[in-house]
């Protein structure tokens, strides 16, 4: 990751502006979420049929929720008079500010924002105007506005609107602050309820911080608060305001220096630089600090160790550990406040978010947060307090509690009856590939089957192994040595334990071993392989270990793939395991998600120029596959012709076999040979081709080579920004998958889903009853 320390000011601010001007200025578009394309579309969307919709919620208020947007988009709104670090820079300068925070909206919980900046410091005004908005949002976000009048705002909006109010400078970092006390006393062994605090900072956000630490259990009198003018006691008159009166303390304390010895926290949202060392030293053993003054803060984490290597530190910056950052709370409990209709955000939906990040954060860390920032110090410790923003976890733990608590304490219109399907709908907006999975992933979980790895070793494969035994998917075999592997889930932060979790296979000691290489010899002597060969690959390839495990009976399937070149596997696996009774060869299915449809392609990887036969093995291996999905298959055969417009090899081989495959499959929905425009669209197809009994869009595309197959699917892959399942392989005699090096965890997690279906069908022997029915 970028370190901004090393960067010089002048080259990063460059880059900032270049990042707004280009390619289109600014940071937010809208677009539409219905068609508009014809006459139809137009009378749907305006006039004269938007009428139904209007007359609809004028009857019933609350469909606006269900026939508008309003119930997924939220208004920021700036009068810009405390931005940043940035101080009073008015409404319009706000704005780059407001449109980033749109963007994390989108970004991390699929919330849509109109950002509002106005010119106006006058309270009552703002007041009035953001409250005359109410019809326009679910929700209002208010941000960048200066303290006492940020309360007053906050305060009076609440009253006044049904709809949840929330400056974020105030309650988000409330919850991040909290996440991160709770886990650094976690670390030091201490207990809020015992527990001394001083702050640096009587402001917007830290007030209620404050607020937030009491109602978790930190009792007020052990809390002393400082700002500019020293510790606000009682008795002292200049600069306290209500806000601030509530925590005057009962001390003779009455600079910083004065209030911190002794104390376990100190909580700074102040300026940069008031911390000194000898402060620091005076303050209780493991001293948990929060120094987030933005963008200097009170203390550096390098300060801050160099004179107390017992200290526990967060700050705001992100090229520091323990960075307590926003953006790991207001996307998501919007989420949550939106998805159930909730009027506000109370104190129990914040601690609930607080206590999902604070359990987040003691979790294995994920793929997608360490292709971000690195494997290192992403292990719940001094260093590593809170989760990043980029885990793709946090909207799946934060939504569905602040959801929970909103029903709980009577503030959702519209409660949620069953979470579960709740949680799996915000997992399909992290993970694209989830929606399509799901019916896999259930066959999978009721009767899971011994999948084996054949690169057990390899990072991708244990994280995806962890999530495998997590969701109950499979019995995982792991191939490597134990060493390694146990040293690796250590590094990760996993929870595995071999012979509780996997069954693993000491590639260097396995006693199956001389039963193993006879049996590699029997189905390949004739292949060129001797007796020494055949020993030498069993105790060295990987992928044909697991291969022998699967023929013999002692996995269900396999996963290999995820090193070295696919061609080599193709080659081991065909050699053991084989085909399938009547198939001619291998070939592959795979599938891509795509923003507005899914396709499956075939053969993108294995059939050069595939002859009329294998073209319909393929087609019909695929179509089933395509079934286990609960997809109906509408196949496509494509090729440059479109119904007899060209006469050349391709497109004759294509035409004869639709042929063939309509006598074999007469109730297969299929059509060609056709151009990918007349197989994706139907209006195109109708156009040229007047009854075709391809109906709609086509979901499976049979390529005429594994040129074409393999173009359009790494191009629909990177421009249509399709997400891959697979590839599948079709033909094999027994379920064996080989990825590529580029899978990530989540394809191998849905890859293993599909090995363990595949041998559902399969498999002939009584299902497995439980875990110890995996080690033989």
């Amino acid at each position: 990751m970028m370190d901004l320390r090393t960067e010089r000011p002048e080259d990063f601010e460059d880059a900032v502006l270049e990042y707004h001007r280009t390619p289109n200025p600014g940071k937010l578009s809208v677009e539409p979420t219905k068609p508009l394309e014809s006459p139809r579309d137009l009378a749907l969307a305006f006039s004269p049929g938007v009428a139904a919709a209007c007359k609809a919620i004028t009857a019933d208020p609350f469909q606006a929720a269900e026939l508008t947007s309003r119930q997924n988009l939220v208004g920021m709104i700036s009068n810009g008079s405390a931005v940043l670090g940035l101080g009073e820079i008015g409404g319009l300068a706000s704005k780059p500010l407001l449109e980033g925070k749109a963007m994390l909206f989108k970004r991390f919980a699929n919330i849509n924002v109109f950002d509002i900046e106005l010119s106006d410091s006058d309270v009552q005004r703002f007041i009035e105007t953001v409250a005359h908005m109410e019809p326009t949002f679910g929700a209002i976000h208010l941000e960048g506005i200066k303290a006492p009048e940020c309360f007053v705002i906050e305060q009076a909006l609440r009253k006044r609107m049904q709809i949840p109010v929330y400056h974020d400078d105030q309650h988000g970092t409330a919850m991040a602050v909290c996440a991160a006390v709770i886990n650094g006393l976690r670390v030091a062994n201490k207990h809020l309820q015992t527990c001394r605090l001083v702050t640096a900072g009587a402001g917007a956000s830290a007030l209620p911080s404050l607020d937030l630490l009491v109602a978790m259990g930190l009792p007020r009198e052990n809390i002393i608060v400082t700002d500019s003018q020293g510790v606000i006691f009682q008795g002292r008159e200049a600069g306290v305001n209500s806000w601030k009166q509530k925590y005057a303390a009962d001390t003779r304390a009455r600079t910083l220096a004065d209030a911190i010895a002794g104390a376990d926290i100190f909580l700074g949202l102040s300026v940069g630089d008031v911390l000194t060392a000898p402060m620091l030293e005076s303050m209780a053993e493991q001293p948990l600090v929060l120094a987030l003054a933005n963008p200097t803060p009170e203390i550096t984490s390098e300060q801050a160790k160099a004179c107390r290597p017992d200290v526990i530190i967060a700050t705001s910056r992100s090229d520091c550990p323990n960075q307590v950052n926003n953006a790991l709370c207001f996307p998501f409990v919007f989420r949550g406040a939106l998805d159930v209709g909730a009027t506000t955000i109370n104190d129990a939906m914040k601690l609930a978010c607080v206590n999902a990040i604070a359990d987040l954060a003691m979790a294995e860390p994920v793929e997608r947060v360490t292709s971000v920032y690195g494997e290192q110090g992403l292990q719940f410790g001094p260093d590593y307090l809170i989760p990043k923003p980029f885990d793709p976890r946090l909207i799946t733990e934060i939504a569905p509690a602040v959801a929970k608590a909103a029903m709980e304490t009577g503030v959702a219109t519209r409660p949620i009856t069953d979470m579960r399907a709740y949680t799996a709908r915000l997992s399909n907006f992290v993970y694209r590939s989830s929606s399509l999975m799901r019916p896999v992933i259930e066959r999978a979980r009721k009767d899971p089957r011994r999948i084996v790895y054949a690169e057990g070793e390899e990072r991708r494969v244990l994280q995806a192994v962890q999530q495998v035994v997590d969701e109950g998917i499979a019995y995982p075999i792991l191939i490597g040595r134990p060493g390694v592997i146990e040293n690796r889930i250590r590094q990760l932060g996993l929870r595995l334990r071999a012979g509780r979790d996997f069954e693993l296979i000491n590639i260097d000691d396995d006693p199956r071993y001389n039963d193993y290489w006879r049996l590699y010899l029997q189905l390949s002597r004739r292949q060129g392989v001797s007796q020494d060969k055949a020993r030498i690959d069993v105790r060295t390839n990987r992928t044909i270990i697991a291969s022998l495990m699967v023929q013999k009976g002692d996995a269900d399937g396999m996963l290999c793939g995820t090193v070295g070149k696919f061609t080599n596997h193709q080659l081991w696996v065909d050699r053991v395991i084989g085909k399938g009774p009547g198939v001619r060869g291998l070939s592959t299915v795979t599938g891509l998600i795509l923003p507005k449809r899914n396709l499956f392609i075939c053969d993108t990887h294995i059939t050069s120029d595939p002859g009329i036969e294998e073209l319909v093995d393929m087609t019909l291996l695929a179509a089933k596959e395509v079934r286990a999905f609960g997809i109906t298959p509408k196949v496509a055969l494509l090729s440059r012709s479109n119904f007899g417009t060209h006469n050349n090899a391709s497109a004759v081989k294509m035409r004869e076999a639709l042929v063939k495959l309509q006598k074999l499959a007469p109730d297969l929905e299929i059509e060609g040979e056709m151009q990918a425009d007349a197989a994706v669209s139907e209006a195109v197809r109708q156009g040229i081709f007047g009854d075709s009994r391809l109906k709609g869009s086509a979901n499976l595309l049979i390529m005429p080579n594994v040129d074409a197959a393999n173009i359009a699917f790494s191009l629909l892959k990177q421009v249509g920004r399709g997400v891959t399942v697979g590839p599948i392989l079709i033909g094999a005699n027994k379920p064996a998958h080989i990825l590529t090096e580029a899978s990530g965890v989540r394809r191998l997690v849905n890859m293993s889903a599909v090995a363990v279906t595949q041998a559902q069908l399969g498999m002939k022997r009584p299902p497995v009853l439980g875990r110890s029915a995996q080690v033989r």
